[in-house]
């Protein structure tokens, strides 16, 4: 499935089912988002073992999307759905306030027309800005002690 890029002069962007080839590109977003947008935020696995889990379990076991960038950038954005959940939805830095995260989000919203649920963690203020403005509402605080990193989180959820 192809997605219409954006009409705006910003960089257009394909969203694609990821292939086993994009195993590495997918990772390496999550990881170079992830340091940028959460330094403080301690991560119990290596980049070595996030970039095999996308290689053995991610990609070819979930429902992975990736974002495409036609001004050659290459894969730019990676977001994965479990079901009702976008279980994870990352951006390159530097492809942030062009559209692209909406594109994902509302693909999201295709694939899962009942409603959707995601968790952020509490310092991710922009990620919490970014999905009110999508109609999510926080649902849930915790402390953190369900989650590997041992981070306080939030759950957020859309309803139609």
């Amino acid at each position: 499935m192809t997605t219409p890029s954006l009409s705006s002069p910003a960089p257009k962007f394909t969203l694609r089912r990821a292939v086993p080839g994009d195993a590495g590109a997918a990772a390496d977003v999550l990881l170079r988002s992830r340091a940028a947008a959460l330094p403080t935020v301690a991560w119990p696995r290596s980049d070595g073992e996030v970039r095999d889990y996308f290689r053995d379990v991610v990609v070819p076991h979930r429902e992975t999307w990736v974002a495409e960038a036609s001004d050659g950038g290459g894969i730019v954005g990676v977001m994965v759905l479990a079901g009702a959940e976008i279980s994870q939805l990352y951006l390159l830095p530097d492809r942030r306030g062009c559209g692209l995260g909406d594109l994902f989000v509302a693909l999201a919203k295709e694939r899962g027309p009942g409603g959707l649920s995601l968790w952020t963690f509490q310092v991710n203020k922009p990620a919490h800005r970014f999905y009110e403005r999508h109609g999510f509402v926080a649902v849930e605080h915790t402390d953190g002690s369900g989650n590997e990193e041992r981070e306080p989180d939030v759950r957020y959820v859309w309803r139609p």
